[in-house]
């Protein structure tokens, strides 16, 4: 995943660095390695020939139609305006390559070595030198200094993301130096390795019509790239054409054989996900990740994959190494929410089990962890390490911690239902709301509970219609708004919503994107994934522990006592995950036999018979 990906979820990119070697005290001499990692070493030799989930034989042919929700309006991947382009990962190279067989574990793709000091105050990348731009000219040191300025200048979420890289530096011919402002941060020399690299020359140049180019802007002018592919066509906010560049010069390298395998691919945008549905049936679109679990189980008999031209299979693998939180996402922002109590509330009045039955034919399973269906995801009653570091922070987080194990609201029968409700009134009452005819109003102002739940498609709406019903039977009125993905991602970057239906995924190396998403710093950083408005001190320290953990026994142990904290708190309302990457596609593409442990590498080592 790239920037296109980073812009939801960046830390599903971040690996970070244990395979580092100290500096000879004697000679002063850098010992590179090629590879970054940090749970356990990497694999792979120096030496390796290929990743062992590719076809290396793989024909190089055919056209791949793919889709997207909505349109887009920019091909800068380093701003935060507008909506990128779908695909523009396969237009730029990064200084690192992320395994799919591995956890937190990287190679070098533009840099053909690294060197962190025992201390990890820094990391230094020696690029290749065979390293080009798609005009010819040579990847330098200064294209990544110019674009790692650049990043942080012009995207808020980058600004904090990077926010311990306190410089970029040219420091030989083919040589870069990130520094850092903390010492021994594990993830650090990793993540840098992970933004996308951009062309110096090409930006300080003029475009077509002869207007100087501005990096901090977006801009439909077809970005020049290192990468496999190039911008071939498009049709602004509609289509747009990927070609295959047979000049590309990482074509041979080890972390590139068997990939890139389609000579061209291509993207159509659709207002509503039913018309892409059918475009799909229809054979004008060749593959679909299937998100909705009713449309899985009850519309996919028809012809074509009962005869087998389109294969379906519902994959377990990105899973094994994801956490996942999907929510309703109150906006601690608005007043109405800052009591923790309405929060849980509202949990309270969440009837998953009927919508599992009804919508979803009992295919969803209930999130109850920030880092759900991992190792990280805390459990029962804090014991041990966890214990501790939750002792240190005793009346400065709920009392229930210690207590309570973190369960949402179960109901599936009328008798349930009436209860959570009742207990959703009790919790309002507490809070110092009450129930006025069919109203929910504050006890002292008179402020009725109402609030809008902003969506950016029409199919997301026939999910949260039940849930407003169930709220409206305690009188509190929340009301559907759905606008399209360019307002709606301007809207969440500016926090103007008073709630939105959010996911958040999480490696098994949580980091420094911790920060963005629940700490103080980032509640009211524009772009920022702290889309609940944490600012919190207890959290603030749990994400220090985890950052700064030296074993793995205490990353875990820190990560396990943050997701408590963060359940205990009702930030958010937890939703629904399947657990499984479902996909169908035109028996035209295939795939490796053994897919990659943790991804399914697509489009990537897929191709076209």
């Amino acid at each position: 995943m790239g920037l296109a990906h980073l812009r939801h979820g960046i830390l599903a990119l971040a690996a970070c660095a244990t395979m580092l070697l100290p500096l000879s005290a004697s000679a002063q001499e850098k010992t590179w390695t090629h590879a970054i990692s940090i749970l356990e070493p990497a694999k792979l030799p120096a030496d390796f020939k290929q990743f062992p989930y590719v076809n290396a034989q793989a024909p190089k042919q055919g056209q791949l139609k793919l889709s997207g929700e909505g349109t887009y309006d920019s091909f800068n991947p380093l701003v935060d305006k507008g909506n990128p382009a779908l695909g523009l990962t396969l237009v730029y190279d990064t200084l690192l390559k992320q395994s799919e067989d591995e956890i937190g574990v990287s190679y070098g793709l533009l840099a053909e070595a690294m060197f962190v000091p025992e201390d990890r105050s820094s990391v230094t990348f020696r690029l290749r030198a065979e390293a080009k731009w798609a005009d010819g000219q040579p990847v330098t040191p200064d294209d990544v200094v110019f674009s790692f300025n650049s990043a942080k200048a012009n995207s808020n979420f980058l600004a904090n993301y990077y926010r311990h890289v306190t410089a970029a530096e040219k420091t030989g011919e083919r040589e870069v130096t990130f520094r850092f402002d903390e010492k021994n941060n594990k993830e650090l020399p990793s993540i840098v390795g992970d933004f996308p690299i951009l062309a110096k020359h090409w930006y300080e140049g003029k475009d077509a019509k002869g207007n100087p180019r501005d990096i901090s802007k977006g801009s439909l002018e077809p970005l020049m790239g290192s990468g496999p592919y190039r911008i071939a066509s498009f049709q602004a906010g509609s289509t747009i054409r990927y070609e295959l560049r047979d000049d590309y010069w990482g074509k041979d390298l080890p972390v590139n054989v068997g990939q890139y395998n389609f000579k061209v691919i291509s993207y159509t945008y659709f207002a509503d996900d039913d018309v892409r549905f059918e475009a799909f049936r229809a054979g004008d679109i060749d593959y679909r990740q299937e998100n909705s679990s009713s449309r899985w189980a009850t519309r996919y008999d028809f012809d074509a994959v009962k005869d087998g031209r389109i294969k379906r299979e519902a994959l377990p693998n990105e899973f094994r190494a994801t956490g996942v939180m999907q929510a309703y996402v109150p906006n601690l922002r608005r007043d109405q929410f800052k009591d923790a109590r309405v929060r849980e509330a509202l949990n309270y009045a969440y009837d998953f089990e009927d919508l599992n039955k009804n919508l979803a034919y009992g295919g969803l399973n209930r999130v109850d962890s920030f880092f759900w269906g991992t190792e990280l995801a805390a459990k029962g009653l804090p014991q041990g390490k966890e214990l501790e570091i939750l002792n240190g922070l005793k009346g400065q987080i709920p009392d229930r911690v210690f207590t309570e194990a973190y369960k949402n609201p179960v109901n599936g029968d009328p008798n349930k239902v009436r209860d959570n409700l009742r207990k959703a009134v009790q919790l309002f009452k507490e809070a110092g709301w009450e129930l006025k005819g069919n109203r929910m109003v504050n006890t002292k102002t008179g402020q009725p509970m109402s609030f809008e739940i902003l969506l950016n498609n029409p199919s997301s709406e026939r999910t949260v219609l039940p849930y407003v019903a169930s709220l409206k039977k305690i009188g509190v009125e929340a009301k559907i708004r759905t606008v399209d993905s360019s307002q709606y991602a301007n809207r969440v970057r500016s926090f103007d919503y008073d709630m939105i239906y959010g996911i958040w995924a999480q490696t098994m190396n949580p980091g420094n994107e911790q920060e963005g998403m629940w700490g103080s710093s980032s509640a009211n950083q524009s772009g920022s994934r702290n889309y609940a408005g944490i600012a919190d001190p207890a959290i603030d320290k749990l994400i220090k522990l985890v950052t700064t953990a030296k074993t793995r026994e205490d990353q875990v142990a820190a990560v396990h006592a943050l997701d408590r904290v963060l359940l205990a708190n009702h930030f958010v309302i937890p939703m629904f995950y399947s657990g499984e990457t479902r996909i169908a596609y035109w028996a035209k593409l295939m795939h490796p036999e053994r897919l990659p442990e943790y991804g399914i590498g697509f489009p990537t080592i897929w191709w076209s018979k």
